[in-house]
């Protein structure tokens, strides 16, 4: 049978209470709201023929970044492709089966790409908008993920039921390009439509944080908590950047107090979490703060995760916890399983190739203290550090890492190229910056003092 969802398009399910579920499972997804799961459950119980629902947990699964959940997917794609044997799949159903398939196949940026064609049919269907954008998200292209949202942002106004969300998807793909001040225009004026909209109250928080706007980033999401309490685990990402803010500050005891309250609370090892903790506690030792035994607790789980294989994002953070936790048998198995995937084929293979094998190198001879072998392993992939995924805020932590083996090994001219273009990049000095630069114009100054002849002592 045929049902019509929330945004007006055909549905191929035998239950129409379960449409109403899964209408709600599809608000919560584009909320981030942890009820996003029970509502799919719900929907699925009801209609077991679901196509649509299936396909979309299996892409949900392989979001996740977790080698168990892989499996998952598979079964979801194994029943969808059951059910579009006897039933008649719309166009934009089939889009997402064979997204899934695409996906496990190795090829994310192919779903991505093949849910882009079908939105010109569908642009109104903010669900797939937000999977693409999700998906190009994984796989940093920022470039892509703002030629989505811009090629159907037409087809959206204040009475589409998602609206909201939409402005907030927008907002943060301009802040990614680099459009500061759209970008925070459009996430304010989201909330406006969706009060719950957790992924615009972020995109705001990225421009003051790119922006070095730490005060108003602070005063900003304070006076919000209403704008991620709903959320699941993402909320913990949203506690970090506040973290970032106070980091800003200088205020190390908040930045702490936030990391066990909030940040850590429940210790999970999904690897959001694990790269919100392991980022956090890196900047917080270059900055020369004892962290004390936190790395720890997140070595052990990294240990668990060091050949998961499915995200290269997600394995440089839990290299970060297994170098800094001293497990090192599990950074080797790691850093091994890398350069493995590095030598197949796919979207990860590429990935680990130009930019995760060289950072999880630099990674280690950083921790092993020897920085100029460090510095150039982490500055030959630069350019592709983008692609391992997440937002410039996140990646941040792999830039100060670099700028500080630069500046311990000696470099100060090549400590001060990357600052320069990380500050280009940023839209404005921040504190780690400008302490930065006062460094590098120490070293050259003292550099010059030692080569100034007329200091050396004369010969007897």
């Amino acid at each position: 049978m045929r049902y019509t969802d929330q945004f007006g398009y055909d549905v191929t399910v035998s239950s129409q209470q379960a449409v109403v579920h899964w209408n709600a499972a599809v608000n919560a997804f584009l909320a981030h709201g942890k009820e996003t799961a029970v509502h799919l459950e719900q929907a699925l119980e009801l209609a077991p023929d679901f196509a649509m629902a299936h396909a979309t947990r299996g892409i949900f699964c392989l979001l996740m970044g977790r080698s168990e959940l892989v499996a998952t997917a598979k079964d979801c794609l194994s029943t969808t492709q059951k059910i579009s044997k006897t039933a008649d799949l719309t166009e934009r159903e089939k889009a997402l089966m064979g997204a899934l398939a695409d996906w496990l196949d190795g090829w994310p940026s192919h779903a991505a790409e093949r849910l882009d064609r079908v939105l010109t049919s569908a642009p109104r269907d903010a669900l797939i908008v937000k999977l693409v954008h999700a998906i190009r998200f994984v796989l940093g292209d920022s470039k892509g993920m703002r030629a989505s949202i811009d090629s159907v942002f037409g087809a959206y106004d204040s009475k589409h039921p998602s609206y909201g969300y939409i402005l907030g998807c927008r907002a943060f793909a301009l802040e990614e390009t680099g459009d500061y001040r759209d970008a925070e225009l459009l996430g304010r004026k989201g909330l406006q439509h969706a009060t719950d909209d957790a992924w615009g109250l972020h995109a705001v928080a990225h421009v003051h944080d790119m922006t070095g706007r730490a005060d108003e980033g602070i005063t900003w999401l304070e006076h919000r908590p209403e704008g991620w309490a709903h959320c699941n685990n993402f909320g913990y990402h949203v506690w970090w950047h506040l973290a970032l803010m106070y980091l800003e500050r200088g205020e190390i005891d908040k930045v702490l107090s936030l990391y066990d309250e909030e940040i850590r609370r429940d210790r999970t090892d999904d690897f959001r979490d694990i790269s919100n903790a392991t980022s956090l506690l890196s900047r917080l030792e270059i900055e020369g703060v004892n962290v004390g035994a936190r790395w720890e607790e997140l070595a052990l789980l990294s240990d668990k995760r060091a050949e998961d294989g499915c995200n290269v994002f997600a394995d440089l953070h839990y290299l970060l916890a297994l170098l800094n936790g001293g497990r090192r048998m599990g950074a080797e198995r790691l850093l091994g399983d890398l350069q493995s995937r590095s030598r197949q084929t796919g979207d990860i293979a590429r990935i680990s190739a130009k930019a995760g094998v060289p950072v999880g190198l630099g990674l280690e001879q950083y921790r092993k203290g020897n920085y100029a072998s460090a510095f150039h392993m982490l500055s030959s992939a630069r350019d592709e550090l983008p692609t391992i995924g997440g937002s410039h805020a996140q990646r941040d932590v792999f830039e100060r890492i670099t700028i500080d083996a630069a500046l311990r090994a000696g470099f100060a001219e090549d400590a001060e190229r990357v600052l320069k273009d990380r500050t280009r990049k940023r839209g404005a000095v921040d504190h780690f910056a400008e302490q930065r630069f006062e460094t590098c114009e120490k070293m050259r100054s003292a550099s010059k003092i030692m080569l100034d002849e007329r200091l050396r002592a004369a010969h007897a």
